[in-house]
Protein backbone atom coordinates (compact mmCIF):
# COMPACT_ATOMS: atom_id res chain seq x y z
CA UNK A 1 0.00 0.00 0.00
CA UNK A 2 1.67 3.41 -1.03
CA UNK A 3 1.78 5.58 1.73
CA UNK A 4 -1.04 8.43 0.50
CA UNK A 5 -3.29 5.39 0.77
CA UNK A 6 -2.30 4.04 4.17
CA UNK A 7 -2.90 8.00 5.05
CA UNK A 8 -6.32 8.38 3.89
CA UNK A 9 -7.37 4.61 5.60
CA UNK A 10 -5.73 5.58 9.22
CA UNK A 11 -7.23 8.65 8.21
CA UNK A 12 -11.24 7.01 8.14
CA UNK A 13 -10.28 4.92 11.23
CA UNK A 14 -9.66 7.05 13.60
CA UNK A 15 -12.55 9.33 12.96
CA UNK A 16 -14.21 6.30 13.64
CA UNK A 17 -12.87 5.17 16.42
CA UNK A 18 -12.62 8.77 17.97
CA UNK A 19 -16.84 8.67 17.90
CA UNK A 20 -17.14 5.15 19.03
CA UNK A 21 -15.06 5.82 22.02
CA UNK A 22 -16.22 9.18 22.92
CA UNK A 23 -19.93 7.86 22.82
CA UNK A 24 -19.28 4.70 24.52
CA UNK A 25 -16.36 4.41 26.83
CA UNK A 26 -17.33 7.62 30.07
CA UNK A 27 -13.69 7.53 30.63
CA UNK A 28 -12.87 8.57 27.00
CA UNK A 29 -15.75 11.07 27.38
CA UNK A 30 -14.20 12.34 30.24
CA UNK A 31 -10.79 12.47 29.36
CA UNK A 32 -11.71 14.30 25.80
CA UNK A 33 -14.04 17.19 27.35
CA UNK A 34 -11.30 17.82 29.59
CA UNK A 35 -8.81 18.26 26.94
CA UNK A 36 -11.38 20.36 25.25
CA UNK A 37 -11.90 18.04 22.36
CA UNK A 38 -14.82 16.72 20.48
CA UNK A 39 -14.94 14.29 17.98
CA UNK A 40 -15.48 16.99 14.89
CA UNK A 41 -12.35 18.06 15.42
CA UNK A 42 -10.43 15.04 15.11
CA UNK A 43 -10.48 14.93 10.85
CA UNK A 44 -7.38 12.76 10.27
CA UNK A 45 -4.40 11.22 11.77
CA UNK A 46 -2.04 14.71 11.96
CA UNK A 47 -5.23 15.61 14.62
CA UNK A 48 -4.30 12.86 16.62
CA UNK A 49 -2.08 15.03 19.00
CA UNK A 50 -4.89 16.54 20.07
CA UNK A 51 -6.44 13.45 22.18
CA UNK A 52 -5.07 12.49 25.41
CA UNK A 53 -2.61 9.75 26.33
CA UNK A 54 -3.84 6.74 28.30
CA UNK A 55 -1.33 4.80 30.68
CA UNK A 56 -1.58 1.34 31.99
CA UNK A 57 -2.55 2.74 35.61
CA UNK A 58 -5.56 4.20 33.53
CA UNK A 59 -6.33 0.28 33.15
CA UNK A 60 -5.62 -0.08 36.22
CA UNK A 61 -8.12 2.27 37.98
CA UNK A 62 -10.92 1.02 35.50
CA UNK A 63 -10.64 -2.71 36.28
CA UNK A 64 -11.80 -5.00 35.03
CA UNK A 65 -14.17 -3.88 32.39
CA UNK A 66 -14.08 0.28 32.48
CA UNK A 67 -12.72 0.38 29.24
CA UNK A 68 -14.40 -1.75 27.04
CA UNK A 69 -16.48 -0.53 24.54
CA UNK A 70 -19.16 -3.09 23.97
CA UNK A 71 -21.48 -5.01 26.39
CA UNK A 72 -19.82 -8.16 27.82
CA UNK A 73 -22.57 -10.29 25.71
CA UNK A 74 -20.27 -8.98 22.67
CA UNK A 75 -16.63 -9.95 24.37
CA UNK A 76 -15.71 -13.32 23.56
CA UNK A 77 -12.34 -13.56 24.62
CA UNK A 78 -10.70 -11.71 28.07
CA UNK A 79 -7.14 -11.82 28.73
CA UNK A 80 -4.69 -10.11 31.30
CA UNK A 81 -1.64 -9.30 32.73
CA UNK A 82 -0.19 -11.09 35.86
CA UNK A 83 -0.79 -8.56 38.24
CA UNK A 84 2.07 -9.23 39.96
CA UNK A 85 2.40 -4.99 40.58
CA UNK A 86 -0.94 -4.19 41.55
CA UNK A 87 -4.59 -5.13 40.17
CA UNK A 88 -4.21 -6.92 36.79
CA UNK A 89 -5.15 -4.90 33.78
CA UNK A 90 -8.07 -7.18 31.68
CA UNK A 91 -8.42 -7.15 28.12
CA UNK A 92 -11.71 -7.67 25.94
CA UNK A 93 -11.97 -9.12 22.39
CA UNK A 94 -14.88 -9.52 20.28
CA UNK A 95 -15.25 -11.82 16.86
CA UNK A 96 -14.08 -9.33 14.33
CA UNK A 97 -11.03 -8.58 17.51
CA UNK A 98 -10.07 -12.03 17.32
CA UNK A 99 -9.96 -12.42 13.44
CA UNK A 100 -7.75 -9.36 13.35
CA UNK A 101 -5.85 -11.12 15.80
CA UNK A 102 -5.06 -13.82 13.56
CA UNK A 103 -4.59 -12.17 10.78
CA UNK A 104 -1.82 -9.98 12.31
CA UNK A 105 -0.14 -12.80 13.99
CA UNK A 106 0.06 -14.39 10.16
CA UNK A 107 1.71 -11.36 8.74
CA UNK A 108 4.16 -11.58 11.08
CA UNK A 109 4.71 -15.40 10.63
CA UNK A 110 4.62 -15.42 7.07
CA UNK A 111 6.91 -12.46 7.51
CA UNK A 112 9.40 -14.82 9.45
CA UNK A 113 9.40 -17.04 6.35
CA UNK A 114 6.88 -19.59 7.75
CA UNK A 115 3.88 -21.35 5.49
CA UNK A 116 1.66 -24.14 5.59
CA UNK A 117 3.89 -26.98 5.97
CA UNK A 118 5.62 -25.89 8.97
CA UNK A 119 5.22 -27.39 12.58
CA UNK A 120 5.05 -24.54 15.07
CA UNK A 121 5.88 -25.29 18.96
CA UNK A 122 4.38 -22.74 20.71
CA UNK A 123 5.82 -22.16 24.36
CA UNK A 124 4.73 -19.00 25.27
CA UNK A 125 2.19 -19.72 28.39
CA UNK A 126 -1.06 -19.97 27.75
CA UNK A 127 -3.94 -18.77 29.80
CA UNK A 128 -4.43 -14.78 30.85
CA UNK A 129 -1.40 -14.53 29.05
CA UNK A 130 -1.73 -13.83 25.68
CA UNK A 131 1.41 -15.34 23.94
CA UNK A 132 0.33 -18.45 23.33
CA UNK A 133 -3.42 -18.31 22.19
CA UNK A 134 -1.91 -15.65 20.22
CA UNK A 135 0.41 -17.12 18.41
CA UNK A 136 -1.66 -20.61 18.18
CA UNK A 137 -4.15 -18.92 15.87
CA UNK A 138 -2.20 -16.96 14.16
CA UNK A 139 0.15 -20.17 12.98
CA UNK A 140 -3.49 -21.86 12.57
CA UNK A 141 -4.55 -19.03 10.37
CA UNK A 142 -2.04 -19.86 7.59
CA UNK A 143 -2.33 -23.56 7.95
CA UNK A 144 0.19 -24.67 9.95
CA UNK A 145 0.24 -27.85 12.42
CA UNK A 146 0.49 -26.43 16.02
CA UNK A 147 1.79 -28.13 18.87
CA UNK A 148 0.03 -26.15 22.11
CA UNK A 149 2.77 -27.04 24.66
CA UNK A 150 2.57 -23.91 26.52
CA UNK A 151 5.47 -23.10 29.03
CA UNK A 152 8.18 -25.04 31.25
CA UNK A 153 8.95 -29.10 31.32
CA UNK A 154 11.92 -28.47 29.41
CA UNK A 155 12.71 -32.00 28.92
CA UNK A 156 8.97 -32.62 27.74
CA UNK A 157 9.96 -29.54 25.27
CA UNK A 158 12.65 -31.30 23.69
CA UNK A 159 11.34 -34.87 23.86
CA UNK A 160 8.40 -33.48 21.79
CA UNK A 161 10.30 -31.39 19.51
CA UNK A 162 12.84 -34.20 18.34
CA UNK A 163 9.80 -36.71 18.24
CA UNK A 164 7.18 -34.35 16.02
CA UNK A 165 9.54 -32.97 14.40
CA UNK A 166 8.97 -29.21 14.50
CA UNK A 167 10.47 -26.90 12.65
CA UNK A 168 9.58 -23.67 14.13
CA UNK A 169 10.19 -22.39 17.79
CA UNK A 170 7.61 -19.44 19.32
CA UNK A 171 8.92 -18.45 22.99
CA UNK A 172 10.62 -15.88 24.58
CA UNK A 173 14.30 -15.75 23.54
CA UNK A 174 15.41 -16.51 27.48
CA UNK A 175 13.36 -19.45 27.63
CA UNK A 176 14.47 -20.56 23.61
CA UNK A 177 18.21 -20.18 25.49
CA UNK A 178 17.47 -22.28 27.96
CA UNK A 179 16.24 -25.04 25.87
CA UNK A 180 19.32 -24.88 23.26
CA UNK A 181 21.67 -25.17 26.80
CA UNK A 182 19.65 -27.73 28.15
CA UNK A 183 19.65 -30.42 24.93
CA UNK A 184 22.98 -32.31 25.76
CA UNK A 185 21.94 -32.69 29.48
CA UNK A 186 18.84 -34.90 28.44
CA UNK A 187 20.69 -36.36 25.39
CA UNK A 188 20.10 -34.35 22.67
CA UNK A 189 21.45 -32.50 19.69
CA UNK A 190 21.06 -30.29 16.90
CA UNK A 191 20.88 -33.68 14.52
CA UNK A 192 18.03 -34.54 16.72
CA UNK A 193 16.02 -31.26 15.77
CA UNK A 194 14.62 -30.40 12.68
CA UNK A 195 14.28 -26.58 14.03
CA UNK A 196 14.75 -24.24 11.03
CA UNK A 197 13.13 -20.61 12.67
CA UNK A 198 12.56 -19.26 15.72
CA UNK A 199 9.62 -16.31 16.69
CA UNK A 200 10.58 -14.49 19.82
CA UNK A 201 9.31 -12.11 21.67
CA UNK A 202 7.85 -10.87 25.34
CA UNK A 203 10.86 -9.31 25.82
CA UNK A 204 13.60 -6.74 24.73
CA UNK A 205 16.27 -8.54 23.46
CA UNK A 206 19.44 -7.58 21.24
CA UNK A 207 20.82 -8.21 17.76
CA UNK A 208 23.91 -10.00 19.97
CA UNK A 209 21.50 -12.74 21.43
CA UNK A 210 19.57 -13.04 18.06
CA UNK A 211 23.03 -14.13 16.53
CA UNK A 212 23.41 -16.62 19.61
CA UNK A 213 20.24 -17.97 19.53
CA UNK A 214 20.91 -18.61 15.50
CA UNK A 215 23.95 -19.99 15.97
CA UNK A 216 22.76 -22.38 19.00
CA UNK A 217 20.02 -23.62 16.89
CA UNK A 218 20.95 -23.10 13.44
CA UNK A 219 17.67 -20.88 12.94
CA UNK A 220 16.52 -17.80 12.07
CA UNK A 221 15.18 -16.20 14.41
CA UNK A 222 13.19 -13.42 14.03
CA UNK A 223 11.23 -10.78 16.61
CA UNK A 224 7.63 -10.78 17.42
CA UNK A 225 6.21 -7.52 19.27
CA UNK A 226 2.92 -6.90 21.28
CA UNK A 227 1.24 -6.22 24.46
CA UNK A 228 -1.80 -7.22 25.47
CA UNK A 229 -3.26 -4.02 26.02
CA UNK A 230 -2.80 -3.47 22.18
CA UNK A 231 -3.26 -6.54 21.07
CA UNK A 232 -0.98 -9.47 22.10
CA UNK A 233 1.44 -10.79 20.13
CA UNK A 234 1.57 -9.72 16.39
CA UNK A 235 1.64 -5.71 16.53
CA UNK A 236 5.01 -5.89 14.67
CA UNK A 237 7.58 -7.98 13.23
CA UNK A 238 11.08 -8.18 11.70
CA UNK A 239 11.26 -9.55 8.06
CA UNK A 240 14.42 -11.50 6.62
CA UNK A 241 16.54 -8.21 6.33
CA UNK A 242 16.64 -7.21 10.23
CA UNK A 243 16.05 -4.15 9.55
CA UNK A 244 13.18 -3.00 12.28
CA UNK A 245 10.19 -4.49 12.70
CA UNK A 246 7.44 -3.20 10.42
CA UNK A 247 4.02 -2.49 12.33
CA UNK A 248 1.11 -3.54 10.43
CA UNK A 249 -0.15 0.46 10.64
CA UNK A 250 -3.70 -0.35 9.13
CA UNK A 251 -4.59 -1.45 12.43
CA UNK A 252 -2.14 0.12 15.32
CA UNK A 253 -0.97 3.80 14.53
CA UNK A 254 2.29 4.35 16.03
CA UNK A 255 4.08 7.54 17.64
CA UNK A 256 6.87 8.04 19.43
CA UNK A 257 7.03 11.16 22.16
CA UNK A 258 9.83 12.00 24.25
CA UNK A 259 9.89 10.42 27.43
CA UNK A 260 9.74 13.97 29.43
CA UNK A 261 7.54 15.82 27.58
CA UNK A 262 5.52 13.78 25.79
CA UNK A 263 5.79 15.11 22.73
CA UNK A 264 6.73 13.85 19.32
CA UNK A 265 10.25 13.85 18.30
CA UNK A 266 11.79 14.34 15.09
CA UNK A 267 12.01 11.45 12.23
CA UNK A 268 14.39 8.24 13.76
CA UNK A 269 14.73 9.95 16.48
CA UNK A 270 14.19 7.80 20.04
CA UNK A 271 11.70 7.77 22.31
CA UNK A 272 8.81 6.28 24.01
CA UNK A 273 6.75 4.21 22.06
CA UNK A 274 3.01 5.00 21.26
CA UNK A 275 0.07 3.35 19.81
CA UNK A 276 -3.96 4.00 19.07
CA UNK A 277 -5.92 0.94 18.15
CA UNK A 278 -7.60 1.56 14.87
CA UNK A 279 -9.89 -1.08 14.71
CA UNK A 280 -10.54 -2.55 17.71
CA UNK A 281 -14.01 -3.34 18.82
CA UNK A 282 -13.87 -4.55 22.76
CA UNK A 283 -10.92 -2.54 24.60
CA UNK A 284 -9.92 0.69 21.61
CA UNK A 285 -7.18 2.68 23.15
CA UNK A 286 -5.98 6.22 21.88
CA UNK A 287 -2.55 7.35 22.34
CA UNK A 288 -1.67 4.45 24.62
CA UNK A 289 2.07 5.15 25.92
CA UNK A 290 4.21 1.90 26.17
CA UNK A 291 7.25 3.09 27.74
CA UNK A 292 9.21 0.95 25.42
CA UNK A 293 11.75 2.53 23.85
CA UNK A 294 12.01 2.62 19.94
CA UNK A 295 12.45 4.98 16.76
CA UNK A 296 10.53 4.76 13.47
CA UNK A 297 11.70 4.97 9.62
CA UNK A 298 8.85 5.03 6.79
CA UNK A 299 11.50 3.94 4.04
CA UNK A 300 10.70 0.97 1.93
CA UNK A 301 12.37 -2.03 3.45
CA UNK A 302 14.30 -4.10 1.25
CA UNK A 303 11.51 -7.00 1.35
CA UNK A 304 9.10 -4.66 -0.54
CA UNK A 305 6.92 -3.88 2.25
CA UNK A 306 5.77 -0.22 2.59
CA UNK A 307 4.62 -0.32 6.26
CA UNK A 308 6.47 1.86 9.05
CA UNK A 309 9.50 0.01 10.97
CA UNK A 310 10.24 0.32 14.46
CA UNK A 311 13.78 -0.10 16.16
CA UNK A 312 14.19 -3.50 18.04
CA UNK A 313 13.11 -2.78 21.35
CA UNK A 314 16.47 -1.69 23.78
CA UNK A 315 14.38 -1.21 26.88
CA UNK A 316 11.77 0.12 28.95
CA UNK A 317 11.74 3.98 30.12
CA UNK A 318 10.22 2.57 33.49
CA UNK A 319 13.34 -0.08 33.64
CA UNK A 320 15.94 2.18 33.03
CA UNK A 321 18.21 1.93 35.62
CA UNK A 322 20.27 5.89 37.09
CA UNK A 323 23.49 4.23 38.72
CA UNK A 324 25.50 7.52 40.00
CA UNK A 325 23.59 9.32 37.24
CA UNK A 326 24.32 7.51 34.28
CA UNK A 327 21.50 5.93 32.55
CA UNK A 328 21.81 2.00 32.15
CA UNK A 329 19.18 -0.30 30.84
CA UNK A 330 20.18 -4.53 30.84
CA UNK A 331 20.45 -4.76 27.52
CA UNK A 332 23.38 -3.17 27.51
CA UNK A 333 24.98 -5.70 29.57
CA UNK A 334 23.83 -8.52 27.48
CA UNK A 335 25.41 -6.70 23.69
CA UNK A 336 28.65 -6.67 26.39
CA UNK A 337 28.72 -10.36 27.25
CA UNK A 338 27.44 -11.77 24.17
CA UNK A 339 29.84 -9.61 22.06
CA UNK A 340 32.68 -11.05 24.17
CA UNK A 341 31.20 -14.48 23.74
CA UNK A 342 33.74 -15.66 26.68
CA UNK A 343 30.83 -16.73 29.33
CA UNK A 344 27.20 -18.21 28.89
CA UNK A 345 24.20 -15.36 28.21
CA UNK A 346 22.55 -15.82 31.52
CA UNK A 347 23.74 -13.40 34.14
CA UNK A 348 21.24 -11.19 36.49
CA UNK A 349 22.55 -7.33 37.71
CA UNK A 350 22.35 -6.59 41.60
CA UNK A 351 22.22 -3.32 42.22
CA UNK A 352 22.81 -2.02 45.80
CA UNK A 353 23.53 1.60 47.79
CA UNK A 354 26.43 1.61 49.96
CA UNK A 355 27.75 4.26 51.71
CA UNK A 356 25.09 6.63 49.72
CA UNK A 357 27.05 5.39 46.81
CA UNK A 358 25.43 2.76 44.29
CA UNK A 359 26.88 -0.23 43.89
CA UNK A 360 26.64 -2.87 40.76
CA UNK A 361 27.71 -6.30 40.98
CA UNK A 362 26.98 -8.84 37.46
CA UNK A 363 26.79 -12.00 38.55
CA UNK A 364 27.58 -14.10 35.02
CA UNK A 365 27.54 -17.94 34.28
CA UNK A 366 30.97 -19.98 33.22
CA UNK A 367 30.27 -21.32 29.67
CA UNK A 368 30.48 -24.85 30.05
CA UNK A 369 32.41 -25.29 26.62
CA UNK A 370 35.09 -23.31 28.61
CA UNK A 371 35.33 -24.10 31.51
CA UNK A 372 38.83 -23.50 33.33
CA UNK A 373 40.36 -24.64 36.62
CA UNK A 374 43.15 -22.11 37.31
CA UNK A 375 42.47 -19.24 39.62
CA UNK A 376 44.65 -16.93 37.41
CA UNK A 377 42.45 -17.14 34.14
CA UNK A 378 39.20 -16.62 36.31
CA UNK A 379 40.47 -13.45 37.65
CA UNK A 380 41.45 -12.42 34.07
CA UNK A 381 38.26 -13.16 32.83
CA UNK A 382 36.62 -11.21 35.45
CA UNK A 383 38.54 -7.91 35.09
CA UNK A 384 37.91 -8.38 31.01
CA UNK A 385 34.60 -8.30 31.51
CA UNK A 386 34.84 -5.54 33.92
CA UNK A 387 36.61 -3.09 31.61
CA UNK A 388 34.72 -4.18 28.31
CA UNK A 389 31.50 -3.11 30.60
CA UNK A 390 32.84 0.29 31.57
CA UNK A 391 33.88 0.79 28.22
CA UNK A 392 30.44 0.64 27.17
CA UNK A 393 28.69 1.69 29.62
CA UNK A 394 30.67 4.17 31.53
CA UNK A 395 30.44 2.48 35.10
CA UNK A 396 32.03 0.12 37.45
CA UNK A 397 30.92 -2.99 37.81
CA UNK A 398 31.88 -6.28 40.02
CA UNK A 399 31.83 -9.07 37.98
CA UNK A 400 31.18 -12.24 39.78
CA UNK A 401 31.37 -15.69 37.85
CA UNK A 402 29.76 -18.31 38.93
CA UNK A 403 29.41 -21.98 37.86
CA UNK A 404 27.00 -23.56 34.45
CA UNK A 405 23.22 -23.27 36.02
CA UNK A 406 22.98 -21.80 38.81
CA UNK A 407 21.58 -18.73 38.16
CA UNK A 408 17.36 -19.22 37.95
CA UNK A 409 16.56 -20.01 34.61
CA UNK A 410 12.64 -18.78 33.76
CA UNK A 411 10.15 -20.06 31.67
CA UNK A 412 8.89 -16.90 30.66
CA UNK A 413 9.88 -13.36 30.53
CA UNK A 414 13.32 -13.43 32.58
CA UNK A 415 14.59 -11.70 35.67
CA UNK A 416 17.79 -9.66 34.76
CA UNK A 417 17.90 -6.77 37.27
CA UNK A 418 17.47 -7.37 41.02
CA UNK A 419 17.58 -3.34 42.88
CA UNK A 420 18.55 -3.70 46.89
CA UNK A 421 18.17 -0.01 46.91
CA UNK A 422 15.85 1.49 49.51
CA UNK A 423 13.28 4.00 47.47
CA UNK A 424 13.47 7.15 48.06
Amino acid sequence: MSRDAMRKLQDERLRELVARVYNNVPFYHRKMEEAGVKPSDIHGIDDIVKLPFTYKQDLRDNYPFGLFAVPMKDIVRVHGSSGTTGKPTTVGYTKNDIQTWKEVVARCFTMSGIDSHDIVQVSYGYGLFTGGLGAHYGAEEIGCSVIPISGGNTRRQLQLMADFGSTVLACTPSYALHLADAMSEFGYSLSDMKLRVGVFGAEPWTVNMRKELERKWNITAHDIYGLSEIMGPGVANDCIYHNGLHIHEDHFFPEIVDPETKEPVPYGQEGELVFTTLTKEGIPLIRYNTRDLSSLYYDKCECGRTTVRMEKITGRSDDMLIIRGVNLFPSQIEHVLLDLQETSAHYILYVDRKNNLDTLELQVELDENKLTDTIRDLQNLSRKIEHALNSAIGLSVKVTLVEPKTIARSEGKATRVVDKRTKE
